[in-house]
């Protein structure tokens, strides 16, 4: 069963520890033992979770010499931002409209 892009970025963005490796990669390419750094986890296990986020496209991996350096692709999440981007605009007129009915239910109360 094929799954479509945006499931795969969402499933990737699922784990709080692929969060934290594009937010590193954000700040520019790194090794594995580079993003292995900071958790308390195996180079192996570093390496699963880079596959993840390369599978849903989300980073990209190059070949310098032995090492296999990961970067950011910020442009596949383009799409998961307009998906949510769409909920923003609805949340904001809900509260527009709730804020709009408790202004008029207030103006109601003190000119009784």
């Amino acid at each position: 069963m094929a799954t479509d892009q945006l499931s795969r970025t969402f499933s990737a963005l699922a784990d709080p520890t692929r969060r934290a490796i594009l937010a590193m990669l954000s700040r520019g390419e790194a090794t594995v033992g580079d993003i292995a750094a900071p958790f308390a986890m195996s180079l192996p296990a570093v390496s699963k979770h880079l596959q993840v986020l390369e599978k849903a496209g989300l980073i990209s991996r190059g070949r310098n010499a032995q090492w296999r350096p990961a970067r950011l692709n910020a442009s596949t999440l383009a799409p998961a931002a307009d998906w949510i981007d769409g909920y923003r605009r609805f949340w904001d007129h809900s509260f527009d409209a709730l804020e709009e009915h408790l202004t008029q239910q207030q103006k109601g109360t003190t000119n009784e």
